[in-house]
């Protein structure tokens, strides 16, 4: 097993530790005084290393020492037989129970069979595996793509998480028998120029290890595609499962096998019962007005996996922690993570139905309105904020969904989760006189159907469903016909079923916001005298200058997260100090959500202002590019440029 450096170093300390603690270095001076004075002897010879490895074996020193380490006692509070490659896990509490999955390799990925071996050094596509279980979050290295990728990596996952357990009371087989928490596992490739795709999204029930008396097992999982390719095996995982400690005692099979078909039966019973309500409730929203059959009012959604589920389970609370400091901060990181669409297989202008699970959006880190919509509306629920999605139009009646909250004092904002803007909603009074002054909308969206949160589904039963004409009173039952929360509660609940998939908190940034600013302002730098060295133009470079755009790039950004412009004055000051009389000064700010130089380029030199900057002649022409990287949750990335140049100006 291959072990990265900063767990080598840990394993080598352990193995130190110990032989200090059996005193090594005492008995090893024995055994060679002893060996040295018994070759003093009438037959006097030199001795070899082959000997005293010899008087070592032979007075069981090294029985001893391979004894240890074989870490039967390696940390003092364990009391049992402790895995080497569990003890390498630094942070391991004796009264948890863990359960240790083991990726033994993929195979049968057919998509891949023509895939050829990469060369050493070559930039190749890439599977990379993400877990999630009960709140830990793990990823593996990313291996090159293949028919039988090398996916060899193992995880330690806590069972005990969020309060189970009683007190120091380990978990025995009947308490993990009642944790239906599947281990989430979603495979991603990631291409050549770091465009990701959602490979597969499959939930692992491992309670199938607590019939084993070795608390071991090994199994063979079938990923199955996403989308349209629901139904089709993308490929095998051999993986392997091992509790730790091993169970005292374990449970039969039937056991196991009948909580489980419980646990199906009560699920697809609430499942069925709802669906007969959802029914009931939409046959009553029509009888209101024969027009709502053509109101976007979405009950139900289907995920990544092909299963429909009420649009209300995709949205939960959820607080991000400190790594998100207020609602439009955390509105910012949602608008960081790329917008796509899914993909339509065939003909026709139909838009492919495709919600995603929280944990496949956020591997990914890109997906499309819906997606965005559900994750902020979540995380400004976090933040104590009463918010709702809404699904309805844009211009052109295009489908969309967005955010709508709702402050104490009746105000209406909404939040565009792509980009996101604000916008204060105010209602146009349709009975109002006609000269009387009416506001002008100022939201790019045209109706709204429906709105809906973790534990609220509201139709909107409205004479028009024209935002500009909507109010958004949910109280007012004339207005706006509601779900029963009760129903809504017994199928989108946290724990309500097990069809339910578990919500993953936020990962922390890994990304050194420094370190990639200045590697992706070295390749700039670079591309930008690469192409002036075509145009037979020299490049000098104004390191002063480039500093100072430092200081408008974190005014663009302070601004995108706040709404508020501030620094201005004092980046004009600057420029003006470093700008000669007589000198112009050319700047072109630019925005991405990649780090892909190359691209980054392309695309800024379509603009002509940057291309008038990047090929500047003239006489003391001195060019700048200042590049800053703002990393948010989930290594999401906020990618401002700026080009600059000043010249003397000839007449």
């Amino acid at each position: 097993m291959s072990l990265p450096p900063e767990k080598a170093s840990e394993l080598k300390q352990i193995i130190h530790n110990h032989l200090l603690k059996m005193d090594i270095h005492g008995k090893i001076r024995e055994v060679l005084a002893e060996t040295i004075r018994g070759s003093q002897g009438p037959t006097h010879r030199t001795l070899s290393e082959t000997d005293f490895l010899h008087a070592l074996q032979s007075r069981g020193i090294i029985d001893d020492v391979m004894k240890d380490l074989h870490f039967t006692q390696v940390i003092p509070q364990f009391t049992v037989n402790v895995p080497l490659y569990i003890q390498l896990y630094t942070n391991i509490d004796p009264t948890r129970r863990y359960l240790y999955l083991q990726v033994l390799g993929g195979k049968a990925f057919l998509e891949h069979l023509q895939e050829p071996e990469p060369l050493p050094g070559q930039v190749c596509s890439t599977f990379t595996l993400y877990l999630h279980f009960r709140n830990q979050r793990f990823r593996s290295k990313p291996v090159p793509c293949a028919c039988e990728p090398d996916l060899k990596e193992g995880f330690l996952l806590e069972i005990h998480k969020d309060g189970i357990g009683e007190g120091s009371k380990m978990a025995d087989a009947t308490m993990m028998l009642s944790i239906c928490d599947p281990v989430h596992l979603v495979l991603i490739k990631t291409d050549t120029s770091s465009d990701t795709t959602l490979i597969s999204s499959y939930f692992l029930d491992w309670r199938t290890v607590l019939n084993l008396p070795t608390g071991k097992t090994c199994i063979a999982v079938e990923l199955m595609g996403v989308g349209s390719e629901c139904k089709v095996p993308a490929g095998v995982l051999t993986i392997n499962l091992e509790l730790y400690p091993p169970l005292t005692e374990s449970l039969r099979s039937d056991i196991i096998t009948t909580q489980q078909s419980l646990e199906r039966q009560r699920t697809a019973e609430k499942e069925r019962l709802f669906l007969v309500y959802a029914k009931q409730w939409w046959r009553e929203f029509l009888e209101i007005r024969p027009s709502h059959q053509s109101k976007m009012v979405k009950i139900f959604a289907q995920d990544e996996n092909g299963v429909n589920r009420p649009v209300c389970s995709y949205v939960r609370v959820l607080r991000a922690g400190r790594l998100l400091e207020s609602p439009r901060q955390a509105a910012r990181f949602v608008s960081l993570l790329a917008h796509e669409r899914a993909p339509v297989v065939g003909g026709g202008a139909g838009k492919q139905e495709q919600w995603c699970t929280l944990m496949a959006f956020l591997c990914r880190g890109k997906g499309d309105c819906e997606d965005h919509a559900t994750l902020l509306c979540s995380l400004l629920l976090g933040f104590g904020l009463d918010a709702y999605v809404c699904v309805g139009t844009k211009a052109k009646g295009v489908p969309h969904t967005w955010v709508l909250t709702r402050g104490t004092d009746g105000s209406i904002t909404f939040w565009e989760s792509l980009t996101a803007h604000r916008y204060l909603h105010q209602a146009i009074d349709p009975d109002a006189p006609p000269l009387a002054p009416q506001p002008k909308p100022s939201s790019p969206y045209r109706t709204v159907g429906c709105v809906f949160n973790h534990q609220t589904f509201l139709a909107n039963c409205q004479h028009s469903d024209a935002v500009e004409l909507c109010i958004f009173d949910f109280q007012n039952q004339s207005r706006w016909k509601a779900m029963s929360e009760e129903a809504l509660k017994s199928v989108c609940a946290p724990g309500s079923t097990t069809s339910l998939p578990p919500l993953p908190p936020l990962c922390a940034p890994s990304l050194d916001a420094a370190a990639v600013s200045n590697q992706l302002e070295l390749e700039m730098r670079y591309l930008i005298s690469e192409h002036r060295k075509d145009l037979d133009l020299a490049t000098v470079w104004d390191d002063h200058l480039s500093y100072l755009l430092s200081s408008a790039l974190a005014a663009y950004e302070l601004e995108r997260c706040t709404g508020v412009s501030c620094g201005n004055e004092e980046f004009q000051d600057a420029v003006r100090r470093a700008v000669p009389d007589g000198h112009t000064f050319k700047g072109f700010p630019i925005h991405f959500l990649h780090r892909n130089a190359r691209r980054v380029f392309a695309t800024s030199l379509r603009s002509p202002f940057c291309e008038e900057i990047v090929c500047c002649r003239g006489d003391h022409v001195r060019l700048a590019v200042r590049v800053r990287v703002f990393v948010y949750p989930e290594n999401a990335c906020g990618v401002w440029l700026m080009f600059a140049c000043k010249y003397r100006s000839v007449l």
